[in-house]
């Protein structure tokens, strides 16, 4: 903004010296900083807000564009199953009537004649989460560790657990 150099900043306050005196010089000084500081602070809180609101606009852009995508995607998919819904309906009709359609997406007999595999689809096994059993992983702990956290490798009962820790009774020696 402005250039000031030392040298700048001696000769603005030799002039304030001679100008103001040295008895109101610091009330002065403290009062001129004060104000400096409240304008940085001001400005400071004013570039942040620009800054948000600019981040506000391009999120909604991004939020437009995302949501165009998302529809062109929908209608792409309505179409097409629209598309697939009318050629199945148009097929099972054909079938139904017996209008000498082709009958061979229906087959599902390997063995009969003519069978080249392609028109039945492949059944595909739905996913299934593998469920991992907690014995294994828990006996993959060494028992170094186990001890060292403190973790039960041994159920023992809470009346064991008592008697385990009781103090021993002096036996009598009559």
């Amino acid at each position: 903004m402005f250039d000031l150099g030392i040298s700048k900043m001696a000769l603005i306050g030799a002039v304030a010296l001679i100008v103001i005196g040295p008895e109101k010089l610091p009330r002065v000084a403290r009062t001129v900083g004060t104000l400096l500081g409240k304008a940085q602070r001001y400005v400071n809180d004013v570039k942040s807000e620009v800054n948000r609101s600019m981040e506000l606009d391009e999120l909604r852009k991004m939020k437009e564009n995302v949501e165009s995508a998302a529809r062109d995607v929908e209608n792409t998919i309505r179409t097409n199953s629209s598309d697939f819904e009318k050629d199945l309906n148009d097929q099972a009709n054909g079938s139904t009537s017996g209008s000498g359609s082709d009958d061979s997406f229906y087959t599902a007999d390997p063995y009969a004649e003519g069978y080249d595999g392609s028109s039945v689809s492949a059944v595909t096994p739905v996913y299934q989460h593998p469920r991992k059993n907690w014995r294994v992983k828990k006996g993959a702990t060494p028992q170094w560790y186990k001890h060292h956290a403190g973790v039960r490798t041994h159920v023992q009962s809470g009346a064991a657990r008592v008697a385990r820790f009781r103090p021993k009774k002096p036996s009598s020696g009559l």
